[in-house]
């Protein structure tokens, strides 16, 4: 029987994790930090291994400070096998396809919720905890959005066991952004000043593309420049190699239109991008897969609000399972709807799953 007094905390260093374990802790549990070493670079110059943002020494460093003003333990895990197995793997097959991807999902449900429970159930922990702005719902077991609209990440969170929600505890899901800040000043954290992370952790310079050249740069070499076609075909312009677009790009084509193209179509098979004006880039339905439920899986066809990207308020939507194949028809057209990004439905506040974009208007 584990210990349902006992949290495992996932530390990033920042300010959100730290005040979780602090809020924890002043809530009677006992926590113990842990540090999940996600990712690494070889420096060019010196030749030395960096850790990523997320894992930096000052990350690591920051989580130790915070575990020692609470005088409890903190651990630093390696998990930089898992991560390149589920979450960098899986960015750089998807580009190869043509798709656009959304790693922080699979690294949340394979890296993260995986294996924080793998570890909590050795130190006889119930629980685990993370910084993420979303709440959990225990009489029912939901995950809810966070009380920050600005900051909520139930989006990111689609993609987890539903099973691991019952030993799941989201501390600061009921406090914005600017809140957590004042707390973390008035109980004098060390993190309380340091910035939140913009860029995906791995990409170091902040640059995808450079990315890919170097984690693959054999693959790479292989993906040469190709047409750029308008939506009757006509070739229009020249690319670069379609890894270095993504769906809804205007800048960076190389085209002069006096009226702006955006990137509709991406073909890697016959390497042609496809590009039309801002009317042509809506569309009222997508098709999805990979589809995960946090709910008792609902009846076929309904409708819920769906978010097609992280920042979006989302829109009203039918969705409907034909064969093994999900079928999302929105109430209005949507623009740039982009394979590879995840899709999320909600009823109300409450996250009922997501799943993956595969294609739109039967495009793609």
């Amino acid at each position: 029987m584990l210990n349902k007094n006992r949290v495992l905390v996932a530390m990033s260093g920042g300010v959100d994790s730290s005040v979780a374990i602090t809020k924890l802790k002043e809530m009677g549990y006992e926590t113990i930090g842990i540090t999940l070493k996600l990712w690494e670079t070889i420096d060019p110059v010196t030749k030395l291994k960096k850790n990523s943002h997320c894992n930096s020494t000052e990350a690591i460093n920051g989580a130790k400070m915070i575990c020692d003003r609470l005088g409890v333990h903190h651990y630093t895990i390696n998990e930089i096998d898992s991560f390149k197995k589920y979450v960098v793997d899986d960015f750089t097959d998807e580009y190869l396809k043509g798709r656009t991807p959304n790693p922080c999902v699979k690294c949340n449900s394979y890296v993260k919720w995986g294996n924080l429970i793998k570890q909590a159930d050795k130190f006889d922990a119930y629980y685990i905890a993370t910084g993420h702005y979303a709440r959990i719902d225990s009489s029912d077991l939901t995950i809810k959005k966070g009380v920050d609209t600005n900051k909520d990440q139930s989006y990111m969170l689609w993609h987890i066991d539903r099973s691991l929600i019952d030993r799941t505890l989201l501390p600061i899901g009921d406090l914005k952004k600017d809140e957590v800040r004042e707390y973390a000043n008035e109980k004098q954290l060390e993190t309380s000043n340091v910035p939140d992370s913009q860029d995906l952790c791995f990409v170091m310079d902040g640059d995808y593309r450079n990315f890919l050249n170097k984690f693959m740069p054999e693959k790479m070499e292989k993906i040469d420049g190709g047409n750029i076609e308008a939506e009757d075909g006509d070739v229009v312009g020249k690319h670069t190699g379609f890894t270095n677009y993504t769906i809804g790009q205007r800048k960076g084509l190389g085209l002069s239109n006096p009226e702006p193209r955006y990137v509709k179509k991406i073909n890697p098979i016959s390497n042609t991008i496809t590009v039309a004006k801002k009317e042509s880039m809506f569309s009222t339905r997508c098709r999805a897969a990979e589809i995960n439920w946090l709910i008792d899986t609902p009846s076929f066809p309904f409708e819920a609000l769906t978010k097609i990207r992280y920042n979006s308020i989302g829109a009203m939507a039918s969705i409907d399972k034909q064969g093994e194949e999900y079928i999302i028809d929105f109430d209005d057209p949507q623009l740039a709807i982009t394979p590879g990004q995840s899709i999320v439905f909600y009823s109300d506040d409450t996250l009922m799953g997501g799943g993956i974009i595969k294609e739109h208007d039967g495009e793609q």
